[in-house]
């Protein structure tokens, strides 16, 4: 049996980076072995996106052992996706929304893309902090309005989905992604997050553990809970 979560992983498998980054009105999100378990008490939420990437070794490699199927790493940070999309966007003159972290880290962040890809059309910007649905529903309408070629929400684990559903709900005509915590970490100076080695050695996880104590609850838990949820689901739906 498989997952519904991993079917709509291995249909996103077989599309290109062109394919992603051109054919408007899609939305993607990014599962890790964390983020997978907040994934699976939300699957009608987040099998409705067009495209699921596998972020992270560990989520790759179970796919693998547990359902004999290949899929490629694709992360929202600037080993991976972020820097083809920051250089398309640019090359292409193509506008860019961003919805992440504070207000503060947000300025900062765009601040660095734009020192490292000088042309960046960035077309507006915001924190990912909502005082209500009615004002989540007024910036989606503006987003909507203003129809920016990319869109990219970093608001954390299901907020971020549930915002960028409901752009598209409303008729966002561009492509839209979430991104977790890049712009938070980008915002530290950090815009090459893990350093090559790390990267190198797939060991992604154990860094931001170390640099990050908030994380280190969440990915000790997905530990334990991770495997046990990931089988059951294939072997008992």
């Amino acid at each position: 049996m498989f997952s519904p979560l991993v079917q709509k992983i291995l249909s996103t498998e077989t599309l290109s980076i062109d394919e992603v980054f051109t054919k408007k009105g899609r939305i993607y999100t990014f599962l890790n072995p964390v983020s997978y378990l907040s994934a699976l008490d939300n699957k009608a939420m987040f099998t409705r996106f067009d495209g699921i990437f596998a972020d992270g070794s560990i989520l790759v490699a179970a796919i693998k052992t547990i359902y004999g199927k290949h899929v490629t790493r694709r992360s929202f940070d600037m080993t991976s996706i972020a820097p083809e999309l920051l250089s398309f966007a640019e090359t292409n003159k193509k506008t860019v929304y961003v919805v992440a972290s504070q207000q503060e880290q947000v300025e900062k962040a765009v601040g660095i893309f734009k020192e490292r890809y000088a042309d960046l059309c960035v077309c507006g910007y915001r924190n990912g902090y909502f005082t209500s649905e009615m004002e989540m529903d007024r910036e989606a309408e503006r987003i909507v309005a203003l129809n920016p070629d990319f869109l990219i929400v970093g608001m954390g684990i299901v907020m971020q989905e549930k915002f960028l559903l409901k752009v598209h709900d409303k008729g966002y005509k561009g492509i839209g992604f979430t991104c977790g915590g890049f712009i938070h970490q980008t915002a530290k100076n950090e815009i090459d997050y893990y350093p090559a080695w790390v990267d190198r050695l797939n060991l992604r996880f154990a860094y931001r553990m170390y640099k990050e104590k908030h994380t280190r609850k969440r990915y000790l838990q997905a530990a334990f809970q991770f495997p046990v949820r990931f089988i059951a689901e294939r072997f008992f739906g």
